[in-house]
Parts: structure tokens; sequence; C-alpha cells
């Protein structure tokens, strides 16, 4: 079902441009035809996304609607009890049955030790001769689980058993070496919603997934995603929704996001866990892809107690550092969560939803367009796009755009529309996070600089030239004129130099890095002009457990330019202060040695920064 990562191929560089859009009714007023609806809407985004070969085979296409009680009240050869008392799982499984009944198993198992009862199976009905052949290949089984949540277990309990058991039995099936292993997937695992998708043309989600034509399957809200794909191979399970958003972008800060995810995991703790929580992790899966990827940190984040609008805002923040008509609370806010997670930076538009609020949010940059009309008749459409739901002019009451940073709420429970400025106010005045960082964040312009410096040889001007690798042209044709114009020099756009890995000669370090992403749509960023979505800054100091939210998690260290000049650089290697130490671990290894000496010096400094990290 997935390609595994192979020659120039790998998972990590997967990223989508799609159309993605919600629509939902004010009142709260389910029915059928807000599912119509949605697919009309997908229809009308079919050209934001792709068909294979055979014509009938999308990149992926899916809805994510409420779970339908009553539908599911009259198909279920097993009792029910009331809505939101159960929850209910979209689950992709091998197509060979044996594993498909081991995949079951696993996750059985998991249930009963969380003192659950699946209360039944039942296997989707679908419509396969509407597949095209290459989604017909890797089309996996199709089956809903539910699942009774205990007496007077309140929902973050019950979501959380649920999390538990769904990760844990991924876990258990990646590594079982069972061949069809990458079919096994939750498309959803919810009390709220549930999530319909494939690789399918939108034309053909209702086609497919015959429930969604039961007059019985009824909902308030929809949100759907029509999926392009960019230097990736489309799956099942890569489709569009995700559990809790979809996204229209990509996200360019992926390979850090996913590195500093990895390295904080080993701090998890939970009361709410307790000792699971070393059965959870890795809580991003391999091989997905950037938005797959972001839908588990979400879940993570939401796993912690924080709401789903504040756990958006701390993964994609508005540009807050030198926006001087921001106030002090809302600044507050995100300088604190920079301190414990880093931006999940697009372009990139993203619609979300957890079945009580519904919304979207644009990143900071604002490179990816999302409108949105609300109806007289308490409609609210959201889209890629105007136009994508036939909407009578006398109908609408108001047409808006989302921009950059901003985020478009519907609290589906108050059944109104919450403005950015009143849902992020509520949220950034919780706590008393400007007192948490004056108490605890230490800017290393403030640190004193003592004298301390380190000892600099007397080396030749021209020696230390050619130790960095500078050449005759970088000072004549780029240094020189950029020093007297104050200007970047113009040049030629290409570069026809080796790559450096392949040079017999000493290369810059930097040289030896290129960019990875896919290369789209996105106009470049000048840094300096447009200085006011762009940051530089860097916080460095010990991780905590992402569980908490405590002023300690603000204790560190903030650098406002990655360039680190002599004199900051003894400031911090001598730094005094409660609650940062430093380290100096030589880089030096014996040149007679060659490349062996190399490898084998950075094996002996990871294991003596291991050693300093873990004395403190």
């Amino acid at each position: 079902m997935r390609i595994k990562e192979q020659g120039l191929y790998s998972p990590l560089n997967e990223r989508d441009n799609c159309g993605a859009g919600f629509i939902c009714n004010l009142k709260g007023e389910r029915s059928n035809k807000i599912i119509h609806d949605a697919i009309d809407i997908l229809v009308r985004l079919e050209h934001r996304g792709a068909v294979s070969a055979d014509g009938k085979t999308g990149d992926g296409a899916g809805i994510l609607i409420e779970v339908p009680h009553d539908y599911f009240k009259k198909v279920c050869e097993f009792d029910l009890p009331a809505f939101r008392e159960y929850a209910v799982g979209m689950v992709f499984l091998p197509k060979n049955q044996n594993q498909a009944s081991m995949c079951k198993e696993a996750f059985e198992q998991e249930i009963e030790k969380q003192h659950l009862q699946i209360l039944g199976w039942r296997k989707v009905p679908a419509n396969h001769a509407c597949l095209g052949k290459m989604a017909s290949d890797v089309e996996p089984a199709i089956e809903q689980v539910f699942i009774g949540r205990p007496e007077k277990l309140e929902d973050r309990d019950f979501n959380a058993r649920l999390y538990a058991a769904r990760k844990i039995a991924e876990h258990s099936i990646e590594n079982s070496g069972l061949a069809q292993s990458d079919y096994f997937y939750f498309s959803s695992l919810s009390t709220n919603t549930i999530i319909y998708k494939g690789l399918l043309m939108p034309q053909d989600i209702n086609e497919y997934y015959k429930d969604l034509n039961d007059p019985d399957v009824m909902t308030k809200l929809a949100l759907v995603h029509q999926r392009f794909s960019t230097n990736t191979f489309p799956t099942w399970d890569l489709a569009q929704p995700f559990r809790y958003m979809c996204h229209n972008g990509e996200i360019n800060t992926l390979r850090g996001n996913l590195s500093r995810m990895k390295a904080r995991e080993e701090l998890f703790e939970s009361d709410v866990f307790g000792e699971d929580m070393k059965k959870i992790i890795p809580v991003i899966l391999n091989g997905k892809s950037d938005s797959a990827s972001m839908d588990m940190a979400l879940e993570l984040l939401l796993q912690t107690g924080r709401s789903l609008p504040e756990a958006i805002m701390m993964m994609v923040p508005e540009a807050w550092e030198k926006n001087p008509s921001m106030n002090d609370d809302k600044k507050a806010f995100y300088e604190y969560n920079a301190c414990i997670m880093e931006p999940w930076d697009g372009p990139a538009s993203i619609p979300f939803t957890d079945g009580n609020y519904i919304g979207a949010l644009l990143d900071r940059n604002g490179l990816r367009p999302s409108r949105y009309t609300v109806t007289k008749d308490g409609y609210v459409v959201m889209s890629s796009e105007t136009g994508v739901l036939d909407i009578e002019p006398e109908n609408v009451l108001k047409h808006g755009r989302l921009e950059p940073g901003r985020m478009f709420l519907v609290d589906m429970i108050e059944g109104r529309i919450i403005e950015d400025e009143e849902v992020k106010e509520k949220i950034v005045s919780e706590k008393p996070y400007r007192n948490w960082l004056n108490d605890n964040l230490l800017p290393l312009a403030e640190v004193p600089y003592t004298g301390n410096k380190t000892p600099v040889e007397d080396i030749p001007y021209i020696t230390r030239l050619k130790l960095f690798g500078y050449t005759y042209e970088d000072i004549t044709t780029i240094i020189t004129p950029m020093a007297a114009q104050a200007k970047e020099a113009i040049g030629s756009m290409g570069t026809d130099i080796p790559l450096a890995v392949l040079s017999d000669k000493p290369q810059l370090l930097f040289n030896y890095f290129k960019q990875l992403f896919a290369q789209v749509t996105n106009p470049p960023l000048d840094g300096i002009r447009e200085e006011i979505v762009t940051d530089i800054s860097l916080s460095i100091g010990e991780d905590l457990n992402l569980f908490e939210i405590i002023p300690e998690q603000a204790r560190k260290l903030k650098i406002q330019n990655p360039v680190i000049s002599n004199e900051d650089l003894d400031k911090i290697k001598y730094i005094d202060y409660p609650g940062f130490k430093a380290r100096s671990i030589s880089m030096l290894y014996e040149a007679e040695k060659g490349m062996n000496g190399l490898e084998d010096r950075l094996e002996e400094m990871i294991t003596e920064i291991k050693h300093a990290v873990d004395e403190g």
C-alpha cells in the first residue's frame, strides 16, 4: 500500500497542495443535505486535485462528518448507547483476511487493557466498481469498530484511553512483520466525528461509500479535502481530512518539527496515561506526509488538556515578535509557547474541527487563500476559493477571507462565529504568561560580558580566508559590492559548481546543504523587507515535559540571531545563571586516521554530549 524509502525517494519529501473547505449549520440542525453540499464543494475543487493515468484514481479525497447516530442505530446488528456515549473507529485493514484478523485482535487486546468494551464491528458497504485500477490494486478492507464508554468516565479520560489503545496497536502492527502491516490505519476514532476517505475522485465519494446516501446519515458540519500531492505517491491513508485537520499548502519546517518532537518524547509524562506513555511514543509514525505528521502532533497537544484553538495557535503562531500593534498579553503567549514548541510553518491554510469547534487558520506567510460566506439562513461555507456552492445573493449575510495568522472559528455548541480577537483574548488571558517570561526567560543581550575571552591564534588574514573557504570571487563579486552599496550583488541565477560532497577540495559546511522541500508556488521571502513575518531568534535550554504548562517551561536563553559573535559565544560558554550551564566539547580528531578518525570522533562527541546533558 505504501512505497518504502528507496533510492532518491523519501516519504519525508511528501507535500500536498490541495483544495479544502467546510460547511456547517450555526443553528445545529443536522441534515443529509449538508453532506451533499459538502460533496458539491469537493467536486468544484476537483481542479485543485490530481488524477492518475487510469482517469479514475485521484490523489485522494474525503469528508469528515458527525457520527450519524440514528443511522448506526438502524443498521448495526448490536445495541448502541446514546449519542456520544460510544466511539466509532473507521479502520483500514489488510485485504488478506488472516492479517486483517491479526490487526483487529491486536487492537481488541489494547482496548481490553484500557478497561473498555468493543460493542461490535461493521463492514462498511462500498461500491468497488467505481474505483480506478490503481486505487483498486491497493484498496484496503474497511470496517467500523464501536467502543462503549464506561459509566461516569469523563470525555478526556475516554479519549485518552482510545488514543492509547490505538497508538499502541499501531506500533504493535508496524513492528509485527506482517506483509500488509501498512494497510492497518485508523482514519478516525472518536465519539464526535467520522471520516470517509480514500483514493477517490470527488464525485465518487458517495458512490463508493454507500452510507453517505442514506437520508438517516445526518450532520451539522462537514469538512472536505481534495488532494494534490507534490513529489509524492498517493495512498489511501494519506487522503485527507485527517482526524482533526486537513490543509492546503505544505509544511516546510517539517524535518525540524519531526526531529524536535522525537527529541522531547523521552520527557513525556502524564497522570492520564501513566506507564502507557512509553508505549505510545513515537507520537508521529514513520513515512507519513507533512499534513499527516502535523495532525498527529496536534492530536498529542489535545491529549495534554489544551483546547483545539489553543493547540492550533501554539503550532501555527501569527507574526508576533515585530508586530507593533499586537497587545503584550498575546505576545507573551506566543513567546512562552515558542519556548515549548517550534512553529509548523507553511505556507498553509488549515481547516480543523473536533466536532465542537470547526474553523480554519491561515499561517503567517498568508500565501494560501481561504474565503468564507455566512448566509442569512444560518450556514457557514469556507473554502480555498469562493463560488464552490450555489448561494443566492439575497441569502448572503457576509463574505470574507482569512488574513495571515488569523483564525476563523465557529463554536458549534454555542452556535456562533467567534472572531479572531475574541478567541485569542480568552486563551492568552488564562495564565500569567508575561510574569512567567519575566521570571524565567533570559535574553542573551542582557547577560553581562565578563571579559572571558576564548584564546584566538594570531593567524594571517589570507590564511584565515582560506580556512573558512572564501574564494576570490566571493570577495570581489559578492562581499565587496554588498559592503560598498548595502545591497545584494547582482549575478547569475544559476550555479554550475559541483556538489560539495563530490569535491576533493575543502568546502564550507553550508555548501553541503541544499533545499529539500518541494519548490512549487512559493514566492521568495525577503527577511529584511518582510521582517514582520520573519523570526530568526531562537531559545536554547532544557526541555521539560510537554504535558506540563508551568512557568519553568520558559527557562531558556533567548538568542536574537543565529550568527554568534565571539563575544556572545563567550557569554554562553561562561554563563553563570541558575538553570544554565555550558560545557565545551572538543571537535578535534586525529587527522592521520582520515575519515575513520572523523567518524570515530563524531561518535565520541555524541556520547560526551549525552553524558553532559545527563549531568545537567
